[in-house]
Order: structure tokens, then C-alpha cells, then sequence
């Protein structure tokens, strides 16, 4: 059967609906296209993002990195010899300043005590008795002057012997945590640099006697080791600063300090150092930071990020940096107004800091600015949605992107436009 009989033998009511079909499709795509589509992209509102130009707080800093550590950490030692009668704490405790740690016995003292005072009653008795048998001569002068400084000596030598009696009493030289106790009682204490041991006791390092000595009952140990005191409410940190920014860092500067975590504590400069030292050919010079408050949370070893403020003005007019152009040497931003009008207005700029712009002349505070300004979903070429802005159809046939209009009837992807939709009903 030829194509033309099998048309004819097609019924008339399947053409009707066929042409039905295709000019409802043709109608809805003019209506999309040509409609439906532009009113959307003219109902599209250009939006716009804006600020007020008002009073900022403006700081320069110089930044850099440091490890947190105790401002306490030391050895308390004995200052004076004799045997230990007391040790009154134990590893782990927490102390506060003052609080009385160990105590030596106080025999020897009280006895060089006593001699001192007799020596120095002598001494006075003799510069009485000087002073009554001066005639006004020379060698009568003499023997007074000498008098006085012999009381001079003798006094000097109470004194030591009353200090060294308030000695025999150890006591915290800070608040802090007693991390080693390196004495027992029956030890006997020098408190010059050290005699012999006959053994020595883990933590501290100190010697001393006790279970593991050798043959002696008792033993003499330093006072160097006695305990070993280390702060938790008093932090600081040694840093580095390159030589390009020490001339801005001065003691009393303020800090700021942030953990990994986020946490934030401040601080004050104590000393910036005079002599660099050099590292891959740079040099960078020590400065110390004292942590202030208690520093709640902080820890031996813990590392921070610094930021040392060398300069902090208040009342400064800024507006956000991205509300400033500047071409060709010359700063604008563009002021909005109630209305929505806007005007570019040149301004002088001044310093900037995180994200604002010191604004000197050019605007006043409260002046609304525009920060930013785009269309929703509009192209680089004017076009929104990536069909063009006007709702029409190319006139060249070539559609957004470089597709062509169709000459053949067929869609890209094998569609096909008429009596080819008639194959697949």
C-alpha cells in the first residue's frame, strides 16, 4: 500500500485531534515565551544592601603566636640549716600566699639570737662609757666613734639572728599548687648550697633521707628542692615580635589572647626586649605578656594567638570598606537617600581596620550608604534566566548559549515538532 492510500485511509476525526494538539503546543510556548517569562524577570527587584555610617572603635595591632605558662614556677627553699620538724602539706595541694609550708627546729637559733643581743648590750655599754669619758680630745673621739660602730655591727647581727628565726618557718612565697615536697621530717636542712647526701628522692630531684638511704638515720639535704611551687591563677608568655613591628610595641600595651577553642582572655606588654635573635636570616625580638585576671581555664603549655593593640581611637566615623571605590586615587561611596536616590559622593578615607574604612570628610554620621546591589538570577549580558531581558525571541534564529532555532522541526535531543508527534500517540 502506497503512503498516500494509508493517509486516506486515515479518519478525519484523528487529524482534527492531531491539529488540535499542535496548536495548543504552539499556543502555550508563545504564551511562555513570550509572556509568562518577562512578566517574572519585570517582577524581579533589584535588591540592595546598605549601611549607616556611624562612630567606630579603630585599633592597629601586631599579631603573633605564644605558649601560655605559670608566672610562678619555681623551687622554695630553707634560707637557714637545722632539722625539720614540721612538713605541713603534701604534692597536690593548693596554697595561698603566706601559708606556712615546713618548719625547721629553732635551738641553734634561739641560741645565736641570744648571743647576738648580748654582744650588741656589751657594744652599748661601751659607747656609754665612751661617750661619759669624752674629754673632747682626739683619741677620746676615737674610742667613741668606735664604740658606736661596734653597736652598729651588733645590731646588725640581731637582726640577722631574729630573721633567721622568722626562716625557720617556711612559707608560700605565692598563691599556687604544690606540684613536689622533697623534705620529710627528721631532714636536715642546709641552707647554704648544699652538703652530702646519702640518697635522693624522685619528683623534685631533691636529696634527702628516708626508706633507700644508706646506714645514717638522718641525712643532709639542700633547701633548694623543698618544694616546688607553680601558679594557677597567674599566667604570662615570652612572644616575638619581627623588626619591622617592635618600634610600635611599648610596655603597658594592651593584649588580646585566643585559645584554639575560641576563648578569650587579655593581657598587658611588661617588657619589650633590646636584643633580637635571629631566625632564617629575620630578626625578632622577645616580648613579655602578663596575663590578666585569674585566667580561668588556662593551663601550663597552652597555645594562644596574640594580638598586641599599639593604637586604639574611639569615635571614629567608618562605614563598611566594601561601601568604598577608589579609582584613580580618588575615594567614593554612594550615598542612598529616603527616597531611594542615589548619588556618588567622593569622600577622603582615612585608616582601615577588619572591615571598616575611616571615613574623614566627605559624609556625616547617620548617612546611609549602599554596600552592595544586584538582580536576582540576572546574567552578565542583561538577560534574566538566560533568556533576554526584552521577553522576545531572537530575531537571527540563535537562541541564549548558541543553540539555533530549528529548520527541520526538530527539537535538540530528537524531538520532533507536527506530524512527528502523531507517531508517538
Amino acid at each position: 500500500m502506497s503512503p498516500r492510500s494509508f493517509i486516506r485511509k486515515i479518519p478525519r476525526w484523528t487529524w482534527f485531534t492531531l491539529s488540535t494538539v499542535l496548536v495548543a503546543v504552539v499556543g502555550l510556548s508563545i504564551w511562555a515565551f513570550g509572556f509568562l517569562l518577562p512578566s517574572q524577570q519585570a517582577a524581579a527587584e533589584t535588591i540592595t544592601q546598605t549601611a549607616t555610617a556611624d562612630l567606630q572603635t579603630m585599633e592597629k595591632s601586631v599579631t603573633t603566636t605564644g605558649t601560655v605558662t605559670p608566672t610562678v614556677q619555681e623551687d622554695v627553699s630553707f634560707a637557714v640549716s637545722g632539722t625539720v620538724t614540721k612538713v605541713a602539706v603534701e604534692a597536690g595541694e593548693t596554697v595561698e600566699k603566706g601559708q606556712t609550708l615546713a618548719k625547721v627546729d629553732t635551738l641553734e637559733l634561739k641560741a645565736s639570737l641570744l648571743e647576738a643581743k648580748a654582744t650588741l648590750a656589751e657594744a652599748e655599754a661601751t659607747l656609754a662609757t665612751a661617750e661619759d669619758d669624752n674629754d673632747g680630745t682626739d683619741s677620746a673621739q676615737a674610742r667613741e666613734d668606735a664604740a658606736a660602730a661596734a653597736v652598729e655591727v651588733a645590731q646588725e647581727s640581731v637582726d640577722d639572728a631574729e630573721d633567721a628565726m622568722d626562716d625557720a618557718t617556711l612559707v608560700a612565697p605565692a598563691d599556687g599548687l604544690i606540684t613536689s615536697v622533697g623534705v620529710a621530717v627528721g631532714d636536715k636542712i642546709s641552707g647554704s648550697s648544699s652538703s652530702g647526701s646519702s640518697s635522693t628522692s624522685g619528683g623534685s630531684g631533691a636529696t634527702m633521707g628516708g626508706s633507700g638511704s644508706s646506714s645514717t638515720s638522718t641525712t643532709t639535704t639542700s633547701s633548694s628542692a623543698a618544694f616546688t611551687l607553680v601558679s594557677t591563677d597567674s599566667w604570662s608568655l615570652d612572644v616575638t615580635v619581627g623588626e619591622t613591628d617592635v618600634s610600635n610595641v611599648a610596655a603597658g600595651d594592651q593584649v588580646e589572647l585566643t585559645t584554639d577553642d575560641g576563648t578569650e582572655y587579655f593581657g598587658l606588654v611588661e617588657e619589650v626586649g633590646l636584643l633580637p635573635s635571629t631566625t632564617s636570616g629575620s630578626a625578632a625580638y622577645p616580648v613579655s605578656i602578663a596575663v590578666t585576671g585569674d585566667g580561668e581555664g588556662l593551663f601550663d603549655g597552652v597555645s594562644v594567638d596574640v594580638s598586641i593593640i599599639y593604637e586604639r581611637r574611639t569615635d571614629v566615623l567608618a562605614v563598611p570598606s566594601a561601601a568604598v571605590t577608589t579609582a584613580d586615587g580618588t575615594s567614593t561611596v554612594t550615598v542612598v537617600a529616603d527616597d531611594g536616590t542615589q548619588t556618588e559622593t567622593p569622600v577622603e578615607v582615612g585608616d582601615s581596620s577588619g572591615s571598616y574604612t575611616e571615613i574623614v570628610s566627605g559624609i556625616d554620621e547617620g548617612t546611609t550608604v549602599l554596600v552592595a546591589s544586584f538582580t536576582p538570577g540576572e546574567g552578565n549580558s542583561g538577560t534574566t534566566g538566560g533568556f533576554p531581558s526584552d521577553g522576545e525571541f531572537p530575531s537571527d534564529g540563535t537562541f541564549p548559549g548558541g543553540g539555533e532555532m530549528p529548520s527541520d522541526g526538530q527539537f535538540p535531543g530528537g524531538g520532533q515538532m507536527g506530524g512527528g508527534m502523531g507517531g508517538n500517540q
